[in-house]
């Protein structure tokens, strides 16, 4: 092998988005070996490292030549590649143009005792300095951002201005150029402990030049640093901190060389709903509260400064004035908003539009209150029950209106259900409000009370109804009412309120939709609304480690509630695990039935010619049909299943001793009866051949 060198490549920046780095980082440990190995560039390991202001790739060992090879092509055969005069055809003639030879170089070789034309191409060694420039250029252009701007007058275009590059292969500098910045031997150091010019003599002393000038050179390090720095916070306090993991991102792509300090706040606001003050603080302006030993909120936070350490005592200071700040107008709104009742914001939604086919928050206020209220009567709510889900649902909103969620918008609820206690509206009210929202993402627990989970219900499909209605469907990149999270919220919710129907609660959401005057083809809507969440419970189910088989064995028979579609298909889990052989025989037996089977015959199978083991299977479908009907009137899958899996003793001695296909018509046709019967049984309950099919 030939010589090698270490290559260091930098991208000095304005700061980059956190969330933008770390997408950058990632990218760049898949785009950097993909770039030299389809350059046939030999090299050994890749490290990728990043800060807000820079994009670091190393790379050992790189060859500083690539090794020559001989390329070898087969070609079309011999026969197709020449006539019969042995000139060359348009084949032969394209084939070599494609590599880049004439047909007069092309070789003739027999393989397995045929002969094909080859082409043998000889690529020589290149010199990898030769090739790097377009290399390193290539991983600027490639690298994607959500979005990208020019600066100056240039027409490149990066997440943010480049400043600077250093391109090292060893001690020599790779010519890079974009956006009139040129590779040399000087990085930037941070802009307080360390700013201008640093000088890097080689590929190997980047990192420690960069380390030197006050940067931490990876996103792990930074968090590592932050960490220690919050437990010595912790342990001088005596408090405890949360480090919400998005706010720690931010944090860690913030600050270059970060360090921990404690600031804090009068406890006067201390009287302000905590979830403000926390949004305050983590939303606005990334700090860190402190919670004492009751999980209460202290007036104490940390803050991550990227500021001289030596100057602890003014950045703790600045970061306490900014905190004030933005603590009295959380103070200020919230008094203001308590100045009236929560019922008085409700009017105000009708500035608010929701959509703009589907009207203004307040129109969405009234459907969901008069959908709260069937959802309500569907799942037995009675009395104040049922008046606290129509009250809860009609107050639910109203908090976007008051002057703390504008300006503190990742507490909606949470405010509402504090003004609504505020304005004597129940407990249950209140908890509701608060609660509406969840489940909020993937794990997130459905509200805790039955009028909580009426409302978040009707809520949310509501806006799935009314989507769909207006012909707003999610795509596969694209789905901002978060319509897919809703109808996994709603699923949720089903398996903790009782006694609902989905299926129902649709054609209750549309009748409504149709009502307030929106035009859309209910048949169709309620259809496709149907299979939006039914494919839905499908991905929660396989998520949940249930088998592709045994789901699609159940959906085969058109379930269309995701409630009784998740019991069946946990109930043929259960079984099948219980029973397995039974369950694999029965599964063959029925594929083989299914097959066998002539609809067009009936069922009515003439019992004076049946042998022993027809009679047998014949009693054995007609105890087993009673059996399932029972247990699918009682929504009993598992007793259903257990009525089938009765069955396979008698058809597995039925294929034993028959010959199903006889020559004699009446013996065939009786047969067929019998298989057409015992198919039948299945029909209502699940399609067994897919578990033949799929496997688990």
């Amino acid at each position: 092998m030939s010589n090698t060198e270490t290559l260091a490549f930098e991208i000095g920046v304005e700061e980059v988005p956190a969330f933008d780095l770390k997408n950058a980082t990632t990218q760049l440990e898949k785009m950097v070996p993909e770039a030299l190995d389809g350059l046939g560039i030999p090299h050994g390991e890749v490290r990728i490292y990043s800060a807000p202001r820079r994009l670091i790739t190393m790379v050992d060992a790189v060859a500083t030549q690539t090794e020559a090879i001989d390329e070898v092509f087969r070609g079309p055969s011999a026969k197709i590649a020449f006539d019969a005069e042995g000139n060359p055809t348009k084949a032969a003639i394209g084939f070599a143009k494609g590599k880049g030879l004439g047909v007069e170089d092309l070789e003739r070789r027999n393989v397995d005792g045929t002969e094909y034309v080859f082409a043998t191409r000889h690529v020589a060694a290149q010199d990898v300095a030769a090739l790097l420039p377009d290399v390193l250029r290539g991983l600027i252009v490639g690298l994607a951002w959500p979005r990208s701007m020019r600066w100056n007058t240039h027409r490149e275009v990066f997440v943010r201005p480049i400043r600077w590059i250093v391109a090292l292969l060893g001690e020599t500098v790779v010519p890079v150029e974009y956006a009139t910045v040129k590779a040399d031997k000087y990085t930037y150091g941070h802009r307080v402990l360390a700013p201008g010019k640093h000088y890097v003599e080689n590929a190997d002393a980047l990192l420690g030049v960069v380390e030197a000038a006050y940067v931490v050179k990876s996103q792990e390090e930074r968090e590592a640093v932050i960490r220690e720095g919050v437990a010595r916070a912790e342990a001088a306090t005596g408090y405890t901190a949360e480090l919400p993991a998005k706010t720690l991102t931010e944090v860690i792509n913030l600050a270059e060389y970060p360090t921990v300090m404690v600031g804090t706040f009068s406890e006067e606001f201390l009287k302000v709903p905590e979830e403000i003050i926390v949004d305050a603080m983590l939303m606005h302006q990334r700090y860190f509260p402190l919670y004492d030993a009751n999980h209460k909120l202290t007036n104490k936070f940390i803050v991550v400064s990227n500021g001289d350490p030596a100057c602890e005592a003014a950045i703790i200071d600045g970061n306490e004035r900014v905190v004030a700040a933005r603590l009295y107008d959380a103070k200020f709104f919230y008094e203001e908003d308590l100045k009236k009742p929560l019922e008085s914001f409700v009017a105000n939604l009708d500035e608010v539009v929701f959509q703009e086919k589907l009207g203004t928050l307040r129109a969405k206020t009234e459907r969901v209150t008069a959908l709260a209220g069937r959802i309500a009567a569907a799942a037995g709510l009675e009395g104040q029950d049922a008046a606290d889900a129509k009250r809860a649902a009609y107050l639910a909103k109203a908090d976007l209106a008051t002057n703390a969620v504008i300006e503190f918008t990742s507490v909606q609820g949470v405010m509402g259900s504090y003004y609504a206690k505020a304005s004597g509206e129940t407990d249950q009210v209140a908890q509701a409000i608060a609660e509406h929202y969840r489940p909020r993402f993937s794990g997130d627990e459905p509200p805790a009370t039955a009028v909580g989970q009426v409302v978040a219900m009707a809520d949310k499909l509501d806006t799935i109804c009314g989507m769909f209605a207006v012909d707003q469907l999610p795509t596969g990149t694209s789905d901002p009412f978060a319509l897919r999270r809703s109808a996994i919220g709603i699923v949720s919710i089903l398996g903790k309120l009782g006694g609902v129907s989905l299926v129902q609660a649709i054609d209750d959401a549309l009748d409504i939709l149709d009502a307030a005057g929106i035009a859309f083809d209910k048949a169709a809507v309620k259809a496709t609304v149907e299979d939006f969440f039914i494919t839905r419970t499908k991905v929660m189910l396989k998520d949940a480690g249930n088998g592709l088989d045994a789901i699609d064995a159940v959906m085969a028979v058109d379930v269309r509630e995701p409630m009784e579609l998740t019991a069946r298909v946990q109930a043929l889990e259960t079984a099948r695990q219980q029973q397995p052989e039974d369950f694999a025989d029965l599964a063959t037996a029925y594929a083989r039935a299914n097959n066998l089977r002539k609809p067009e015959l009936g069922t009515d199978a003439d019992e004076s010619l049946m042998q022993p083991a027809e009679k047998a299977l014949q009693g054995a479908i007609a105890q087993a049909e009673g059996a399932v009907a029972s247990a699918l009137q009682a929504d009993d899958f598992t007793a259903a299943l257990t009525a089938l899996a009765a069955l396979r003793g008698p058809i597995d001695t039925f294929f034993e001793d028959v010959m199903v296909m006889d020559e004699d018509p009446a013996l065939r046709d009786m047969r067929l009866k019998l298989l057409n019967a015992f198919v039948s049984v299945f029909v209502n309950v699940a399609d067994f051949s897919k578990l033949v099919k799929s496997g688990k």
